[in-house]
């Protein structure tokens, strides 16, 4: 058992990674909400659909290829390797002039931010045990100080600092990640047999395992959607990129603050109420309360259902939550797109109505989940 310097050490290495994905996360959505982005790129709001695109793919490749190989190698080369992929796409973004250098900077950001991400969320499940599920909880908190960190940094410098110079700093901050976990050393692997790709996909017959994968599927694209079209969606109603970019921070901020909290809520009611009132505003007071409640709504449910898989699929922790986050990742890649898409055909305020079917489908999987546990539980009482 690790003495508890050491896993103190551990956990607060997973938290500067987690925030640094949260970075990753957060810095389109931030930065598209400055016209001077896509005026930099030139591209329209269907081209910006396919770089959240390219970005989500990343992060689903590498949340299929590093859960394996977290268990088969351990985390320290994962995570030094992400960190510094993280740190070479920031550049790229910083030197981007181009929908086709954009592209390649998001496909390899989304490689490097997803490696992150898998690696933190499994090294805080193997720490923790029973207390994995407030401690992931936690670890989400550090994950919505990145993402709130960049559209506050985006309007603070609104006018003072380049675009340019905004993701140069996002790739110090990465780089300082990379240099600091060759420096900490992390346990070993724990299965010391090869693995095939066979039993990497075969966790998917676990019980329960695809039912909490398609929630985690429309919550991830949710989010996407959210974090990547607040900033675009209030500017295109009027408003100045630094208000824009704020409504984007009080999103990020609700959803770190509920994870702090925990609280019990009915989290897709709420939700649906936030999608509601962001699809009707008018007023930026409105734009900011309904991503505050949309953000309150989502902050416990990743990191709760990752404590539901941590606590039933133990023993191969990493390829599960591999597969979990390749799953949610689809709809990572897919809502977004979508909003995009039908943004470019019909507008931005119909586009945003694609998270809002999202949070149905949260609601009607959530109950099915509930009904089955239920019954679970009552056909292992003993008789009599």
């Amino acid at each position: 058992m690790s003495q508890p310097p050491r896993a103190r050490i551990l956990f607060l290495s997973a938290c500067a990674g987690i925030l640094v994905f949260g970075i990753v996360f957060a810095v389109l959505g931030a930065v598209f909400g400055l016209p001077a982005m896509r005026t930099r790129l030139q591209i329209n709001l269907a081209q910006q659909g396919n770089l959240f695109l390219f970005l989500y793919f990343g992060i689903f490749c590498a949340s299929l290829i590093v859960g394996p190989l977290i268990d088969h190698l351990g985390n320290k080369a994962n995570l030094l390797i992400s960190s510094a992929i993280v740190a070479a796409a920031m550049l790229g973004f910083a030197a981007a002039h181009s929908f086709f250098a954009a592209s390649l900077a998001a496909l390899l950001l989304g490689f490097g931010g997803g490696g992150l991400n898998t690696c933190t969320n499994v090294l805080v499940s193997d720490l923790y045990g029973d207390q994995r599920g407030p401690m992931l909880n936690l670890l989400g908190i550090f994950f919505g100080v990145g993402a709130l960190f960049v559209p506050l940094l985006a309007a603070t410098i609104e006018g003072h600092f380049t675009i340019a110079q905004l993701f140069v700093f996002c790739a110090a901050l990465a780089s300082v990640c990379a240099v600091g976990y060759g420096a900490i050393s992390f346990p070993p692997a724990r299965a010391g047999q090869a693995f095939s790709w066979g039993e990497a996909f075969g966790v998917a017959k676990y019980k329960g395992v695809l039912l909490l994968g398609f929630i985690l599927f429309f919550e991830s694209g949710n989010e996407a959607s959210i974090g990547g079209w607040t900033s675009t969606y209030v500017n295109d109603a009027g408003y100045s990129p630094r208000a824009a970019t704020l409504a984007l921070a009080a999103y990020w901020a609700a959803l770190m603050l509920s994870r702090i909290l925990a609280a019990r809520m009915l989290h897709a009611t709420v939700s649906l109420i936030g999608c509601a009132i962001l699809l009707t505003a008018h007023l930026f007071w409105f734009f900011m309360l309904g991503t505050a409640l949309i953000g309150l709504s989502y902050g416990p449910i990743f990191p709760t259902t990752l404590a539901i898989a941590g606590d039933r699929y133990s023993k191969r922790a990493g390829t599960d939550f591999g597969l979990l986050f390749s799953i949610a990742l689809i709809g990572g890649m897919l809502l977004p797109w979508a909003v995009g898409q039908v943004s470019q055909q019909f507008g931005l305020r119909l586009g945003m109505l694609v998270p809002g079917l999202g949070a149905i489908g949260i609601a009607v999987l959530a109950i099915v989940f509930m009904v089955r546990e239920r019954l679970a539980g009552q056909h292992q009482k003993p008789a009599g």
